[in-house]
This record gives structure tokens, C-alpha cells and sequence, in this order.
């Protein structure tokens, strides 16, 4: 794992959201100072929150990679906590809890650090899809069981091992392309928030029909091709920085650009099911953590595995 600063290619990347984020500060204020609404001002919350959320990914990215690990450790941890909190427990389930949050989470990123892949692999769908259950099981409450088995469960798989593939690209060895694996994680950030972006403006801008209103009542089939489409072309574009020709990296695009979509469609679900708006309030403009990676959620995983398949 290298600092990024040792790589021109990863500067001119990051150089490049740097400036797109001042484009959107301006455009931003200068929309307030012409008329300012509830809509612009959550505009304005939401760019806000991109400078935070940009320096502390740089930051992490500094320290040339356990940093990043750091960095979503701690986004698993908070998002987990946030879809626990809208998981019903019984006290019967706050041993397991303790061992989801205090020794899986953190055993399952050390793995990551360390770089064991073959623990990182099955270290939550094995071991820990055998031990939560039976930990539960243990303390001797039967009520609605299952449910709160398979709840805590895939609150771990979506929060924590999905999650830690992002970071995880960092240990993958690509021929001719070591020390520049941070381009992988910018390019996978990049890509599918960029498509979060571009398939709300496209929807806003042309958005007609509805994909399923009662889940999201914001998505589009406009939205949807039209984000789609324009995340692909920005992945094509951004070809240099990864170890894929542009066509590859078009189909990568295109490949992470729908798992997105179907985690936010998903994460969605979940929420209207729950009866809520958003996991949380911590970021500002964004709602949860959950809220802003539902998307990376999804599209990590696949983006590593197809990674490490064909590509090291």
C-alpha cells in the first residue's frame, strides 16, 4: 500500500473531484444569492458535506492505506449501528450484538490490513452466520428468533462485509499496476456516486415514469438510463487511472453503476418497511451513513471480485 502523493495519476483524479466540488460551491451560491429555497439550501448542505466527506478520504488515503481501512471501519461501524437501531432486539440478542460490533467488525477489517484473503472471505458469511444464531440461541429467547437472527445477520453482511471490499481493493496485486490501487478506490467511489448524482438530475431534468414509487418515490426510469449512461461514459473516461482498457473500464462502469442502483433500490425498501425517511441524521444533507454508501454497498463486492478474477 503506497501514499497516493507518491502517484501523479491519483493526483490529477483527485485533483479532478477536488475541482468539480469548487464548480458546484459556486454554482451553489450563486443559485442562493438569485433565490434561495429549501431546495437549494439542501444543495448547498449536500456540497458541504462532499468537502468534509473528499478531505477525510484524502486523509485517509495519506497514510497510504491503513488509514482507508480506518476510514471504512468506521463508516461500517456507524452505518451497522444505524441499521440495528432500526432492527427490534430483545435482550437476549445483546451478547451477539456486543460480538457483531466489538470483535467481527473489527477482526474483519483487521483482515483486510493484514491482507489475509482467505479469512477475509468467509470470515462473516462462514463463521459468523454459524456463531450469531447460536450465540442468541444460547441466551434462551425463542420469540420471533429467526427474524432476529436474519436481521442481525444481513445487517452485518450489507454493513461490514460488503463494505470492506472497498478498502479491500487495496490488496489486490495487478501486474503492472502495483502501488496505484488507490486509483481502484477512487475510480469505484467516483463512478457509483457520481451515478447517484447524475441519475437525480437526469430524473429531475426528464423523469416521468416511475420505477417503484412506493420504495422510491424519486426514481425514475429517466433518471435511471440517463445516470446510468452518463456514469458509464464518465468510467470510460477515467480508463487511464485503472489497470482496464476503455472498454473495460466502460463495462465496469456499467457493472457498478446497476449494483448501485440496486442497493439504494434495496436500502429503500428497507426504510419505507421500517417507516422512516432516512437511517439517520449524521451527515449533513445526506441523512446516515447508510444513506450515502447504500450504493457502494451493493457495488463493491462485485467490483472487487470481477477485479481480482480477471485482472490479477
Amino acid at each position: 500500500m503506497v501514499n497516493f502523493l507518491h502517484d501523479r495519476q491519483t493526483l490529477w483524479l483527485f485533483g479532478g473531484i477536488l475541482g468539480v466540488l469548487l464548480v458546484a460551491t459556486v454554482v451553489g451560491q450563486l443559485l442562493k444569492l438569485r433565490r434561495s429555497n429549501a431546495v437549494i439550501d439542501n444543495l448547498n448542505a449536500r456540497i458541504r458535506a462532499w468537502w468534509v466527506m473528499s478531505a477525510v478520504f484524502a486523509l485517509s488515503l495519506l497514510t497510504g492505506g491503513i488509514g482507508s481501512v480506518i476510514l471504512f471501519a468506521l463508516l461500517s461501524f456507524f452505518a451497522l449501528r444505524e441499521f440495528i437501531t432500526l432492527t427490534p432486539t430483545r435482550p437476549a440478542d445483546h451478547g451477539a450484538l456486543f460480538w457483531v460490533f466489538f470483535v467481527i467488525t473489527p477482526l474483519q477489517y483487521w483482515l483486510v490490513a493484514i491482507q489475509w484473503y482467505g479469512l477475509f472471505a468467509v470470515l462473516i458469511p462462514v463463521y459468523a452466520f454459524l456463531f450469531i444464531p447460536s450465540r442468541i440461541a444460547v441466551s434462551g429467547d425463542p420469540e420471533r428468533f429467526l427474524e432476529r437472527s436474519a436481521k442481525i445477520q444481513w445487517g452485518l453482511m450489507v454493513c461490514v462485509y460488503c463494505v470492506s471490499h472497498a478498502p479491500a481493493l487495496l490488496m489486490l496485486r495487478i501486474p503492472r499496476f502495483e502501488g496505484k490501487n488507490a486509483r481502484l478506490l477512487l475510480f469505484l467511489v467516483v463512478v457509483v456516486q457520481m451515478s447517484d448524482v447524475l441519475q437525480y438530475v437526469w430524473g429531475k431534468l426528464l423523469g416521468r415514469h416511475k420505477i417503484a414509487p412506493v420504495i422510491s418515490p424519486s426514481k425514475t426510469w429517466e433518471g435511471f438510463l440517463g445516470g446510468v449512461a452518463t456514469a458509464t461514459l464518465l468510467g470510460a473516461a477515467l480508463w487511464w487511472a485503472t489497470p482496464f482498457s476503455r472498454a473495460q473500464a466502460a463495462a465496469m462502469a456499467f457493472i457498478i453503476t446497476i449494483m448501485g442502483f440496486l442497493g439504494g433500490l434495496t436500502m429503500s425498501a428497507i426504510k419505507r418497511d421500517s417507516g422512516v425517511k432516512d437511517y439517520g441524521s449524521m451527515i449533513e444533507g445526506h441523512g446516515g451513513v447508510l444513506d450515502r454508501i447504500d450504493s457502494l454497498c451493493f457495488a463493491g463486492p462485485i467490483f472487487f471480485h470481477l477485479t481480482r478474477y480477471f485482472f490479477t
